[in-house]
């Protein structure tokens, strides 16, 4: 389980990595994890066009679904030898849950909620751009789905045994 601790700090940096990348040269480059208010108001602003936002949100998605969808369970079940769906689950459960917390109390509480990282002049007064109830749903959609992938992928690597 401590090999499934750190591959959990070995994806939530592939995910910091990605949020870095996109806000490196400002924020509006993030713009598509914020919500759609903030979103038309870039826009509007002329700051970014939909078709960018699109297409960031594309180039952000791949590498961390390599990383969820493939990397992990194959870490889980060829590297650190899990040979049941249970075994899969739980290291897979734990990795995802080293990451998914990490994004909601680092990136967004902190980061996002709390540092000038992720400000887009001309939309301060949509802050916070994660109020309470967004991060309390991201939160609960967190320790629902991330569980939820976990078995499915165990499931699906368990066919392949």
């Amino acid at each position: 389980m401590v090999l499934s601790v750190i591959e959990g700090f070995a994806l939530l940096f592939v995910l910091l990595l990605v949020c870095v990348i996109n806000i490196k040269n400002g924020a509006v480059g993030g713009v598509h994890y914020y919500e759609k208010d903030v979103k038309d108001r870039v826009i509007k602003l002329g700051l970014i066009t939909e078709e960018q936002i699109k297409r960031n949100k594309l180039l952000s998605f791949i590498p961390f679904a390599i990383a969820l969808l493939i990397v992990s369970p194959v870490m889980a079940f060829y590297v650190n030898g899990a040979e049941t769906f249970l075994q899969g689950f739980a290291q897979l459960t734990v990795m995802y849950a080293v990451c998914g917390l990490f994004d909601r109390i680092f990136i967004d509480w902190y980061w996002v909620g709390h540092t000038k990282a992720w400000i887009i002049e001309g939309t301060e007064d949509l802050m916070p751009y994660i109020n309470a109830k967004v991060w309390v749903r991201k939160l609960i959609l967190t320790v629902i789905l991330y569980p939820a992938l976990a078995a499915l992928l165990s499931w699906i690597f368990m066919l392949f045994r």
